[in-house]
């Protein structure tokens, strides 16, 4: 019996168009972006592992990773010095991450905050942010979302307040989520790509240096989903505030990436949408593709190959419910998933060889 394929590739028009005429090579991919989802990101570490390990290396030429939540995570230890190593752990210390639980539930938002920034300090110390940021050919841009209005307001009353608005207006319209959430780049040296900046009917954006003093804060902030970690409050060379989970602005990194002069996009994803922010996923007609989309390069997991995974699904964040008191069935389905996703990366380094590769339009 044939394996169930693994893979599927979605581009926008003008990505296709290269795709089918003459394949894809490693200079060709000028950004790669990486989206929030928790867990969901474990089934592309090995994919990202063949990218920053073995592939792009190749091409030796400028590249910005942009990322949120644990896309940002990815993508700064894509930038390590042996990034192969750091994704592995990655994967390693977030399956087996445990936050015990108090009268059968987990404890509140200020120990998860405290455990997971010891995480992040044991995998990013001086001198790996130091080498990240000096990378000699990656630009690594850390996307959070700072509170405005009622969300820059301390007070779980206030923030209920200001999380309820932001649901209004963003449901008016994306742009109006700024009155609450404001988009923010940690970009180095303070400079975001310029496709990105020039006017557009998108978020407004504010973009801040990422240097040594601030790159926790700002990876950690990019973490925080709401409710389950504090913010992280004022940090340094930014503007003063809350700051949460970049995927609330910016979920899966639908962006202006039409934008560019020259270059592809590559988004290594867990779905073929790219859903512009976190709450947009109860609008569906949001998740469609858009022109800015027309040199992006989807990669994701086929549904049957996602059924065929242990639990018929990928890994999400309920899980750590639904295996509260059996955390060890939840780090033993999340292993396998993160197994099963060397397909992933074995069949897209075939595709890299071929001379043209078949790819579907973006949905």
């Amino acid at each position: 019996m044939a394996s169930t394929r693994a893979l599927c590739i979605h581009a926008g028009p003008r990505a296709r168009a290269q795709l089918l005429e003459r394949g894809l090579q490693p200079h060709d991919v000028r950004v790669v972006a990486a989206a929030a989802g928790g867990p969901k990101g474990l089934v592309l570490l090995h994919l990202d592992a063949f990218l920053f390990g073995h592939w792009l290396p190749m091409g030796q030429h400028p590249v910005d990773l942009v990322g949120a939540s644990i896309g940002a995570w990815r993508m700064a230890a894509a930038c390590t010095l042996d990034p192969t190593t750091a994704l592995q752990r990655l994967g390693h210390d977030y399956i087996h991450e445990r936050y015990g639980t108090v009268d059968g539930v987990l404890p509140g938002a200020e120990v998860i905050s405290r455990q997971f920034r010891q995480t992040l300090r044991a995998h990013f110390p001086p001198d790996a942010v130091a080498h990240l940021r000096a990378h000699p050919n990656w630009r690594l841009h850390i996307v959070a979302s700072r509170g405005r209005g009622l969300l820059a307001q301390s007070g779980r009353l206030r923030m209920l307040t200001g999380f309820a608005a932001a649901v209004g207006l963003n449901a008016l319209s994306r742009r109006f989520l700024d009155l609450q959430l404001q988009r923010v780049w940690f970009s180095p040296d303070g400079r975001a790509p310029d496709w990105l900046l020039q006017p557009e009917p998108d978020l407004p954006t504010t973009v801040a240096a990422l240097n040594q003093d601030n790159f926790e804060d700002a990876l950690l902030a990019s973490c925080s989903i709401p409710f389950w970690l504090q913010p992280v409050q004022n940090i340094a060379g930014a503007p003063s505030g809350p700051y949460w989970d970049g995927g609330l602005t910016d979920y899966h990194m639908h962006l202006p990436f039409h934008r560019m002069g020259e270059g592809l996009v590559l988004v290594p994803h867990f779905q073929p949408q790219l859903v512009p922010g976190w709450l947009d996923k109860a609008w569906r007609h949001r998740h469609r593709a858009t022109p800015f989309l027309d040199n992006t390069i989807v990669l994701s997991p086929s549904p049957q190959w996602l059924q065929s995974l242990p639990g018929g699904k990928i890994p999400d964040r309920s899980d750590f419910k639904r295996y509260l008191n059996h955390p060890e069935e939840r780090e033993r389905l999340w292993s396998a998933a993160l197994k099963a996703s060397e397909q992933l990366a074995q069949e897209w380094a075939q595709c890299v060889l071929q001379p043209s590769i078949e790819a579907l339009p973006l949905p």
